[in-house]
């Protein structure tokens, strides 16, 4: 198995993207009012995106089933679910490590399509992802007010929960809209971050500005007993 932190390869999101797709059989054809989970590599994306960008800390006992949805893997062996597991926590991590070291490098891991010789962005799949890892903890996330709620609106523009108003208009409105997307994130991520370090700063013990009184000193009340036998006792 391959170091948690080694970046991952070309074949490895291929790997992935193959992955999340065969999980499904002749049998599965029927998906109606079924949870299909994370369907492809960009899904994927803006789903570990978020996770990683928010309120909480978010274990994989929480985040691997909504992957799956009702449709977990029947395993090979051992060895695939190691395999796939080290692949999900290697992709996470480069997130983890681009948001926190270079936020203005990052961007999501968008799909192209072309059509009559004419390239497209892709953006509704990581924004499905990301909105998929918001559900984890809605109710932390919607705590953070309009600082939160503005930056993803941009996002869930793109989803099916709010019927995808982000394609509503002229080509050049809907790729305004799509550019919103990476800076939002970026946006998101940096708000949180800076709650957490307020957080962690409110709760340093409090350290004092007297010296500790001893039991067998004068109690500081100025009864003239000891410590131990005055206000100690």
């Amino acid at each position: 198995m391959k170091d948690l932190l080694t970046p991952m390869s070309e074949d490895e999101f291929a790997r992935l993207d193959e992955f999340l797709l065969a999980r499904f059989g002749d049998e599965d054809e029927d998906m109606v009012g079924k949870d299909e989970g994370v369907l492809d590599i960009s899904e994927l994306d803006g789903f570990f995106t978020a996770v990683v960008s928010g309120p909480v800390a978010v274990m994989p006992s929480q985040w691997l089933p909504a992957v799956w949805g009702d449709f977990e893997p029947v395993w090979k062996n051992t060895a695939e679910f190691e395999e796939i597991f080290s692949l999900f926590v290697r992709h996470m991590n480069g997130i983890i490590a681009e948001l926190m070291d270079e936020p203005e490098q990052f961007e999501p891991f968008f799909m192209e399509s072309e059509f009559e010789g004419r390239t497209s962005t892709i953006v509704d799949e990581w924004c499905e992802g990301y909105a998929r890892g918001v559900k984890l903890n809605p109710e932390l996330w919607l705590s953070g007010g309009k600082e939160v709620t503005e930056p993803l609106l941009a996002i869930f523009a793109f989803t099916e929960d709010a019927d995808w108003p982000g394609h509503e208009g002229s080509d050049e409105e809907v790729v305004e809209r799509q550019q919103a997307i990476a800076p939002s994130a970026r946006a998101i991520h940096a708000y949180w971050q800076a709650r957490m370090k307020e957080l962690e700063m409110s709760m340093e013990p409090i350290r004092r500005s007297e010296p500790r009184v001893g039991r067998n000193d004068p109690c500081p009340c100025g009864s003239g007993k000891k410590y131990k036998k005055c206000c100690l006792n």
